[in-house]
């Protein structure tokens, strides 16, 4: 059967508010056909790094938190500790940058839980059902503790992706340091000698000590403690650094896929995407920058891959906004999506979650 995909925009008026709206999409869309009755509940969620203006609001998990606990269920917030400069590498940053974001208890109702634990080393090995690149995918073990997996998507662009959805929120959201490191490993950045200026951003942007600065006044990238975030490719001024192999970015969106699969497989989920402040860069980021395209509306659905299909559609239908990096861009020829970041494929890792048996790469798409 085709999935449903259930959508709605974000226009309110004096009879209901934007979290009922909300609250109305994601019931008629199914979320009480889920036996939640003293399940333990892992909401999926990026907190966003600190300085990121983009990240969802807490008052959206708020609502799901609420109609969790209504059905009986036990929810927690969680993520997993990132491999790269910032606030969220260890599960005190982390918890600490959720505060600091407004994802407390207070504000949303329920506790948060770093998956993969104190300095990422907390995880389970997950056996893949049909993987191809990956045979056991390590996932936080918070998360797979979990009777019950919901994921709350900010829909946005990706420089390596090509765009984060609810496949990427779950796949790489939910894989320990080692495995952000397994899906990360295609990427190894190499220098173009000619166009190094030796202005050290990716030595700064590196939580590794990768970058050095050679006897000849570039950067080299030490493979040996690179961990293939690439990171790096995208803070150099003058695009000195690029992946030594050009298929890294679609073997990311593969191994992303099948990461997800290994979250989701044998236990109940559902999944939520707003696409709004489509920033081109991930939560990740200190940085969001201005929206490629103007908000679109809140989508909900059983499958994953269905879902994340009906929004990526969305923006491509959409006008790039004034002054946006896809403004900047300029190219016509490609799609919204790809025309941020030219060497994505964002289809990729609908191609592949479709072909491993994740969900499918259609869907009817229902106007509430």
């Amino acid at each position: 059967m085709t999935p449903k995909v259930y959508f709605t925009d974000f226009c309110t008026g004096t009879s209901e508010t934007l979290p009922q709206k909300l609250s109305r999409l994601i019931m008629t869309a199914g979320l009480d056909q889920i036996d939640f009755q003293d399940k333990f509940v892992a909401i999926k969620i990026h907190f966003g790094e600190l300085g990121n203006m983009a990240h969802l609001r807490p008052g959206y998990a708020r609502v799901l938190v609420d109609l969790i606990k209504d059905l009986g269920g036990k929810p927690f917030l969680t993520d997993a500790n990132t491999l790269y400069v910032g606030s969220r590498k260890n599960a005190l940053d982390h918890i600490e940058t959720a505060y600091l974001n407004g994802f407390s208890p207070f504000s949303t109702g329920c506790h948060v839980l770093i998956a993969d634990g104190l300095k990422g080393t907390d995880e389970v090995a997950v056996p893949v059902e049909g993987g191809e690149y990956v045979k056991e995918a390590l996932i936080g073990r918070a998360i797979m503790d979990a009777d019950i997996v919901i994921s709350m998507n900010h829909f946005k662009g990706h420089e390596e992706a090509g765009f984060g959805g609810a496949l990427k929120n779950l796949g790489m959201g939910s894989g320990s340091r080692a495995g952000k490191k397994d899906m990360h490993d295609a990427c190894r950045p190499v220098v173009d000698k000619e166009k190094c200026v030796a202005c050290g951003a990716c030595a700064n942007i590196c939580a590794h000590g990768a970058p050095n600065l050679t006897d000849e006044g570039i950067m080299h990238i030490d493979w040996n403690k690179c961990f293939g975030c690439g990171r790096c490719l995208h803070v150099c001024p003058v695009e000195a650094i690029e992946a030594d192999d050009h298929d890294a970015a679609l073997y990311l969106n593969y191994k992303i896929a099948e990461y997800a699969k290994a979250v989701v497989d044998g236990r109940p989920h559902f999944h939520i995407s707003l696409v709004r402040d489509v920033s081109p860069y991930c939560d990740c980021h200190a940085e969001n920058d201005i929206p490629i395209v103007p908000d679109v509306g809140m989508f909900a659905s059983f499958d994953p891959v269905a879902l994340d299909l009906a929004c990526a559609e969305a923006v491509l239908k959409q006008p790039a906004m004034p002054g946006s990096k896809l403004a900047r861009a300029n190219r016509p020829d490609l799609d919204n999506l790809t025309a941020s970041f030219p060497h994505t494929c964002w289809r990729s890792q609908i191609d592949h979650a479709k072909k491993i048996g994740l969900g499918e790469d259609s869907y009817e798409l229902i106007t509430i």
